[in-house]
């Protein structure tokens, strides 16, 4: 397929607002304002788009429930904290293309009733926060952001909110928190945010890659994206892949694309021709998929009846001599780190399993620590008040369920058989 959304990011500064509006940025606009808020938000139900940032709920009906809300004022938020590892595929709109994502706000805002936007942006982006900011500054310069938008008589004022690097503010609530001036930690639920959101108001909350697609879906309507990938999982999609593979980088792609195809077609297969072992589809919080299923394709009905999480399309490869103990127990030791300590579940429980899984790495592993690791998981699933904690057991029950050999020869062998590829790698 043809770019979408990655299609202007290799022309030269697109981040600056005259090359960005020359090359079609902003053009939607008239349409879209043009229209009523409520056919533009059926507009965008009817394409069938869901979100791009994990969960995949459908976008049209978030969008429904905030402004079905009579409290006022409504927000959108953009949810640009693209902090779980092995996700990279927002950050070239926001350094390439960041007048994207301000015409896509600007319309999503229009949709939903909502006249102020938020993009929160993580800490560790720091280009990306002074293009977007830049970016900001000269949209209000030109007159696509204020009180009265190109003369349409709509009003979108949008502030760019930087975070301090926390993952937990990933977390739509924890976010909420973060921009109110709260330690970030997520608030229980219900209620949600389309009703009860930041400031108590009724919010939106979207990632990057979600509202990017809303300025194509206005120029060419819901049947054109509907067309694109699955009949339940519409639309383009951005890969990005790391790992084991010739061909690293995000890469844009019909949603269904196979795994096998992605790996072996685009990303130019694993160097050496090596066997694949496992690959991670969807960040770190989605479960290991096995070489048992690399005909899988990737939306998010596939993936969930593989056992794993289609997730944010961050895909991870790890060939035959690649440790999955070591890689789970490098799993763990972020989320370890980056448990917010509300819920005692994940605060001890990720602690517990990333000392476990240290043991039988460095060589002190029992027989009873893959049943320990299960039960450990087991009492940490389904007890938190955010997806972190589960998300973080992930990794640690499909690996000792596909790898437990493996896991078996670590502790037969009283360390790591891989140990040299690892140290050559740490050494490097």
């Amino acid at each position: 397929m043809e770019p979408v959304l990655l299609k202007r990011i290799d022309i030269p500064g697109m981040a600056e607002i005259e090359t960005a509006v020359a090359n079609g940025a902003y053009a939607n606009l008239g349409k879209g304002l043009g229209m009523k808020p409520a056919d533009l938000l059926e507009m965008v139900k009817a394409s069938g788009l869901r979100g791009r940032g994990g969960a995949g709920f459908p976008t049209g009906a978030k969008w429904g429930f905030a402004a079905a809300d009579p409290k006022t004022p409504r927000y959108l938020v953009c949810n640009a904290d693209e902090s779980e590892p092995g996700t990279f595929k927002d950050r070239p709109i926001l350094e390439r293309d960041p007048h994207l994502l301000l015409e896509a706000m600007i319309l999503s805002g229009h949709a939903i009733g909502a006249e102020y936007g938020f993009i929160y942006i993580r800490g560790e982006y720091a280009d990306a926060y002074r293009i977007l900011a830049r970016a900001v500054d000269q949209a209000y310069a030109k007159g696509f952001l204020g009180k009265d938008i190109q003369g349409s008589g709509t009003r979108f004022e949008c502030v760019v909110h930087r975070g301090a690097g926390a993952y937990i503010c990933g977390e739509e609530t924890a976010l909420l928190e973060s921009i109110e001036g709260r330690r970030g930690q997520p608030r229980n639920k219900p209620p949600f945010p389309a009703s009860v959101g930041l400031f108590g108001k009724p919010t939106v909350i979207n990632n990057v890659e979600t509202l990017a697609n809303v300025p194509f879906i206005v120029e060419k309507g819901a049947a054109w994206f509907k067309s694109i990938g699955t009949e339940k999982s519409a639309g383009p999609k951005l890969f990005c892949v790391s790992g084991r593979v010739n061909r690293p980088g995000v890469y844009e792609l019909p949603m269904g694309t196979p795994l096998r195809a992605l790996i072996k077609d685009v990303c130019g297969g694993v160097p050496g021709a090596k066997r694949i072992k496992a690959v991670v589809p969807g960040g770190v919080s989605a479960a290991f998929l096995g070489p048992e299923d690399l005909d899988v394709t990737l939306d998010f009905e596939s993936v969930a009846a593989a056992g794993s999480m289609f997730g944010s399309g961050g895909v991870i490869v790890l060939d035959e001599d690649d440790c999955i103990v070591s890689a789970t127990l490098n799993i763990m030791r972020f989320f370890k780190h980056e448990s917010c300590g509300k819920c005692t579940p994940c605060r001890e429980g990720t602690y517990w399993l990333y000392n476990v899984l240290h043991r039988i790495e460095e060589g002190g592993g029992r027989a009873e620590d893959l049943a320990l690791l299960l039960d450990i998981a087991d009492n940490i699933s389904g007890k938190s008040c955010c997806p972190l904690a589960d998300g973080a057991i992930s990794c640690v029950v499909s690996s000792v369920k596909k790898f437990r050999t493996e896991y078996e020869r670590h502790i037969s062998e009283g360390g790591c058989p891989f140990a040299a590829r690892e140290a050559g790698a740490a050494k490097a």
